[in-house]
This record gives C-alpha cells, sequence and structure tokens, in this order.
C-alpha cells in the first residue's frame, strides 16, 4: 500500500450558529470575543450575522435564527428551542494565543462561564463559555 496526499486544498470556511438574539449575540461575538462583523442582513431577530476572527476574512461563523428554514415543523422547532436552552444544540471550539488573557476578557463581558481554564487530560488547555443564545464557545490554547 502506499501513501496518498490528502492535501486537497479544502478548507473550513464557515460554520453556522443559532442565535436568538441578534444584539447580545453581536455583544458576544464581536466586543467579548474581538470578532469583525463581516455582513448583517435581515432585520428584527431574523437576522444573518457574519462574524469571524480579525484578519481571517476566510473563516467565519454565520449566526442565523433558529430553524428558519421552511421545511422544518413546529413540533422540530419546538426541539431546538428546548436543546438551545440545556444548551445542547450547537457547539464550536475557538483557538487563542493566550487563552489566559481572552478568558478574563470574556469574562469580564458578563459572559456565562462553563469551565474556567484548565489543563485537560486529553492534552490541551481550554475554558468554555455559553453565548447568548445558549450554544457551547470552548477556546482553546494555541
Amino acid at each position: 500500500m502506499t501513501a496518498m496526499s490528502t492535501d486537497t486544498g479544502i478548507t473550513i470556511h464557515q460554520t453556522f450558529l443559532p442565535h436568538t438574539d441578534p444584539e447580545a449575540s453581536l455583544a458576544f461575538y464581536r466586543d467579548a470575543l474581538g470578532f469583525e462583523v463581516l455582513l448583517d442582513v435581515g432585520q428584527g431577530t431574523m437576522r444573518w450575522i457574519t462574524v469571524g476572527p480579525a484578519g481571517q476574512p476566510g473563516t467565519s461563523i454565520v449566526l442565523t435564527p433558529p430553524a428558519a428554514d421552511p421545511g422544518v415543523t413546529d413540533a422540530e422547532r419546538q426541539t431546538v428551542a428546548e436543546m438551545m436552552a440545556k444548551g445542547t444544540y450547537c457547539a464550536v471550539i475557538l483557538g487563542s494565543k493566550d487563552l489566559d488573557a481572552t478568558f478574563e476578557r470574556v469574562q469580564a463581558s458578563g459572559a456565562e462561564v462553563m469551565q474556567e481554564p484548565v489543563d485537560q487530560p486529553y492534552g490541551f488547555r481550554d475554558c468554555a463559555f455559553r453565548d447568548p443564545a445558549g450554544n457551547t464557545v470552548r477556546i482553546k490554547q494555541l
């Protein structure tokens, strides 16, 4: 068996996280995490807000109204709402060059702390917050 190159040039470009309050989400992602707002479309709670790390325009998170797809049933919307309220619907893992400083800045914003910085048995140091919609945001030391 010969080794084959697996470099396909594929990168992670965007991921989607639901939001329930666009302004609270902006305060968390833009103000607490320091992300740039790349796009903000829609009105009221029906806004799609694209945010990303400064200087990395090719990597972003699209904050979306939960279950806005017309194909989602009312029962499915209820399930999504329940999972978001428990913090079990979506998560993202971010990286920071200075985890402790990042933790202090995000904590000072009033964000809900799930876990203070700790060395994990699986090999890295991280912390965790819940964003305003209940999504888990883990941040690991790079």
